[in-house]
């Protein structure tokens, strides 16, 4: 069993490129329609779809391709594209070097209810009139990424704000705020970035809370307004996430996983794996290869 394939450039060949954006045709004629292993991007990704069949994996959790649905992944989630007939859409990825580079804040993407980096990453299913208005931006930007014009980049940019901008609105949770910089776009990207860097030895609310010199129910209610879930729930699905990439893409043993996230004793990680997937480590490591 090897180690999840990273992408670290979104151009493999051109290292200094941070934007980039394909038709889905071209890149299933490109591969033959062989279909790509597991794998994780250091970018983020947007599958804009008008006609599909087949399956999207996001973090082991499986979605049916279908058409007129758009998907978001966020830089370190582990995906994989099955498709039985060529797709057609497009697949845009970009960097935040892109984003510095053409003056979009990091807390722009923050504030959106799109790129979920741990749990549940379903697909934005729009209306046809919302999903017309959104190709229509991926086609401007197609146009100006294959152009020559000035300041391309810029314009790209501007579109892709414009084209996240329309599909954030179509979400029920959180429609973006005229003011993007709060204190509670702030205080949720620091909360984030403080599970990441904690997230295998510190398990509890409280722990987080206290470094960000708030209290667990501030921190609860701030992030369940914004994102829809509790902090406790994002830290679990922070740890299952990673359970299940340790499990699927490594050869350590369960005793060994459960001390590399911080669990006492096996059998409590054990239960907690369990209790948040409905299987035991073992039956999922089990499954997944079968599957």
């Amino acid at each position: 069993m090897s180690t999840v394939k990273t992408y670290q450039n979104v151009n493999s060949e051109k290292g200094n490129v941070s934007f980039g954006i394909s038709k889905m045709e071209d890149i299933y004629t490109k591969r033959n329609g062989k279909v790509d292993e597991p794998h994780r991007h250091n970018y983020y990704t947007v599958l804009l779809i008008k006609r599909a069949k087949g399956q999207h994996k996001i973090d082991f959790n499986t979605y049916e391709l279908a058409n007129e649905q758009i998907f978001f992944v966020a830089p370190g989630q582990v995906h994989q594209v099955i498709e039985v007939e060529k797709s057609i859409g497009f697949s845009m990825t970009f960097s935040n070097q892109f984003l510095i580079e053409n003056s979009i804040p990091i807390s722009f993407i923050d504030s959106l209810n799109l790129f979920q980096n741990y749990g549940q990453s379903p697909p934005l299913v729009p209306s046809k009139a919302q999903f017309d208005t959104i190709e229509l931006f991926a086609n401007q930007i197609f146009a100006l990424f294959n152009s020559d014009v000035n300041m391309k980049g810029l314009s790209i940019g501007s579109y892709l704000k414009l084209l996240l901008i329309e599909c954030n609105n179509i979400c029920a949770i959180n429609p973006i705020e005229s003011d993007i910089d709060t204190s509670g776009v702030n205080l949720i990207r620091t909360f984030k970035n403080l599970v990441d860097n904690h997230y295998k030895r510190e398990h509890s609310t409280t722990f987080y809370a206290k470094e960000l010199y708030i209290t667990p129910d501030h921190l609860n209610r701030t992030f369940k307004a914004r994102i829809g879930k509790t902090a406790k729930e994002y830290i679990q699905a922070r740890i299952i996430t990673e359970a299940k990439r340790l499990l699927y893409f490594t050869d350590l043993t369960n005793k060994e996983i459960a001390y590399e996230l911080g669990f006492n004793e096996p059998a409590n990680f054990s239960a907690f794996f369990k209790k948040h997937t409905q299987l035991s480590p073992l039956n999922f490591k089990k499954n997944e290869n079968i599957a």
